[in-house]
């Protein structure tokens, strides 16, 4: 692995734990719970190569609408997980945070996600943010509706005045967004922070994302020029795009 051109922040939407268990006849909590052992994994390799951050898309906000009994299961697994990582995150010195809205969860779920946030909060080997209850289209709004608690004047609305009122104010936006599963969309996911993110979808389950597939992931990401709009004068633009569409 070439040790120039890391991303600094990698995002990946954990997709295909149900189907994983359906393809085996197992029920779908067991897909949730090989899941599970694949973030383990992830958080090692990421900061085996120094990445600064990393966001798992746990949780939609629209998940809420799936059958009482695998929502149930999902949040069981996440205190049982967050119980026992809280000892690798004070060793590894990795801080932990939620991203999400928190009102729909337990009550115990919170406390212990408060704790492990004040708790891991001095940290800083890597940044690791779950996303639980979350969906981008809701994380702007409650940043909008913040602005106008705080009686924002229109012209003081600037990118970086909003960005930190997103719950992931302070981390830079993903340079890399994986999808597994097959499927090819955000759904939701860090839409204000993925502007200029570039993407990695894989037909690859998430129960059998390797650590060898997310480090291929990395090598293919370092392939590619990033310009965020900006001209590359090295290369003869007129002779790829002579139109001048935007973007090319």
């Amino acid at each position: 692995m070439k040790q120039r051109n890391i991303p600094r922040h990698i995002g990946i939407i954990m997709d295909g734990n149900g189907r994983w268990a359906e393809m085996r006849g197992l029920p779908r909590f067991e897909g949730h719970k090989r899941g599970v052992e694949r973030v383990r994994e992830v958080i090692e390799a990421v900061t085996g190569i120094g990445v600064e951050a990393l966001s798992l898309y746990a949780f939609s906000i629209e998940n809420w609408m799936r059958p009482e009994e695998e929502v149930s299961v999902i949040m069981e697994l996440l205190e049982s997980t967050l119980q026992r990582e809280f000892i690798n995150f004070m060793r590894e010195g990795i801080r932990f945070k939620i991203i999400g809205n928190r009102e729909r969860l337990p009550e115990h779920i919170r406390g212990l996600i408060e704790l492990a946030e004040k708790e891991t909060a001095g940290n800083r080997n890597l940044v690791f943010q779950c996303a639980l209850s979350y969906g981008g289209r809701d994380e702007i709004i409650r940043a909008v509706r913040k602005a106008m608690a705080q009686r924002t004047a229109p012209e003081a609305v600037t990118e970086e005045y909003l960005a930190g009122l997103l719950d992931t104010a302070g981390v830079p936006d993903p340079d890399l967004i994986i999808r597994t599963s097959g499927e090819q969309r955000l759904s939701n996911f860090l839409l204000w922070q993925s502007a200029y993110s570039e993407f990695y979808f894989t037909s690859t389950l998430w129960p059998d994302f390797t650590k060898e597939e997310l480090l291929e992931a990395v090598h293919e990401y370092q392939s590619r020029s990033r310009r965020f709009g900006r001209v590359d004068s090295s290369r003869n633009l007129l002779a790829e795009n002579p139109f001048g569409l935007p973007g090319a």
